[in-house]
């Protein structure tokens, strides 16, 4: 479909046709157009460099392929015809847990008996640091992972396939310009350094995940893939998105204070069946704030950084973005009798959002299918 992918989007991709060098296109309706001869630095099978350049040149790039998209100057094909490529080198990858609602529901179904949060909770953005080497391209199958698992019952720990493999519907945000380490990003300077955003899944392991994560938190059960959209969506396009964040209280401590949210719809595909619909503009941490407290203790950001939103679930059962949510940990099976995935299930996060042309905006698709472990 062509729609959401008009002169107010153009987002950025690694594409190759047959026998040709992997180089950057934008789509626009159901072309991919070259753009590889607009900058030297969109001749490359990365994005880094490009994105390096930053905000000024990113602008000025993207006003020059709107006035060149739908001429004759630069060679387009089908998106059908075209082979697509993780869009970045990923510096560092960092996961928060940005969602009340999700953070929320995770509380309670693991600690019925308890607050649901943790008192950290809503003094800072909460995240871990992930693998940056197993973050895959959509479309990249999934092998299901193998590790320990003890469940409540069991006395002993066992060593097996993930019997309680998830998904994770998540926003990312790609950094273009980083940052020298001993510096810090305010919450203002989000513009400056951070490129676009791609879809995100961050596939989890839960029955791994619940025996390894106490006291360091994720490991194997978050290790062993991340899938991100093939295309990047720059912020720019995004600018009508932008709305205000919930209410937060207590208020943050000043270097938190400001940032927005941005009003983009997401849409939990499971084996062709819309399972859930969360909403982005719930979300109660901002990319800003996220990106300030990554760097308030000096730690330095690199072009192709990728920061995650963690999962996006809303208020109500049907706006939950995560299996485990869905099935309320595996108690409750949804669309019939799901809980958790199995071998052969087809997972596809769709997004969209405002345009600045008054209509919607299409960002990239996530897909990734479950294969069986292997020995």
């Amino acid at each position: 479909m062509s729609d959401g992918f008009g002169l107010d989007h153009l987002p950025y991709a690694v594409f190759s046709t047959q026998g040709s060098a992997p180089r950057v296109g934008v789509r626009h309706a159901d072309t991919v157009v070259d753009v590889a001869t607009v900058r030297p630095q969109l001749d490359r099978p990365t994005l880094n460099e490009f994105m390096a350049l930053g905000p000024d040149a990113w602008a000025e790039a993207r006003a020059e392929i709107a006035g060149l998209v739908g001429s004759d100057a630069l060679p387009a094909y089908p998106v059908d015809d075209v082979a697509l490529h993780l869009p970045f080198v990923v510096g560092d990858y960092v996961d928060f847990y940005a969602s009340l609602d999700h953070a929320s529901n995770v509380g309670r179904i693991f600690r019925p008996d308890q607050e649901p949060l943790l008192p950290n909770w809503r003094h800072l953005p909460v995240g871990y640091h992930g693998r940056a080497g197993t973050v895959v391209v959509s479309g990249t199958p999934v092998v299901r992972p193998c590790g320990q698992r003890k469940g409540p019952q069991e006395e002993m720990p066992t060593y097996g396939p993930s019997r309680r493999l998830d998904i994770e519907a998540e926003l990312g945000f790609v950094v273009g310009v980083g940052s020298e380490l001993g510096s810090r990003i305010g919450v203002d300077e989000f513009p400056r350094h951070v490129f676009g955003v791609v879809g995100v899944n961050d596939w989890s392991a839960r029955d791994i995940q619940a025996w390894e994560y106490v006291p360091l938190g994720p490991f194997l059960g978050k290790s062993f893939a991340t899938s991100v959209s093939a295309w990047v969506t720059p912020m720019a396009a995004l600018a009508a998105a932008r709305t205000d964040l919930p209410a937060q209280d207590p208020a943050p401590l000043p270097y938190l204070a400001g940032g927005h949210a941005f009003d983009i719809e997401v849409e939990v595909v499971l084996n062709g069946e819309v399972v859930s619909r969360p909403p982005y503009r719930t979300m109660y941490w901002s990319p800003a704030q996220m990106l300030a407290h990554l760097t308030v203790n000096g730690a330095s950001t690199r072009t192709g950084d990728l920061f995650a939103s963690g999962t996006i679930s809303g208020p109500e059962p049907e706006t939950r973005g995560s299996l485990l949510e869905l099935s309320w940990g595996g108690k409750e099976p949804f669309a019939g009798d799901r809980t958790f995935l199995e071998d052969g299930d087809e997972v596809v996060l769709r997004y969209s959002a405002p345009g600045t042309g008054g209509g919607r905006i299409t960002l990239g698709d996530v897909a990734g299918r479950i294969e069986p472990a292997r020995p």
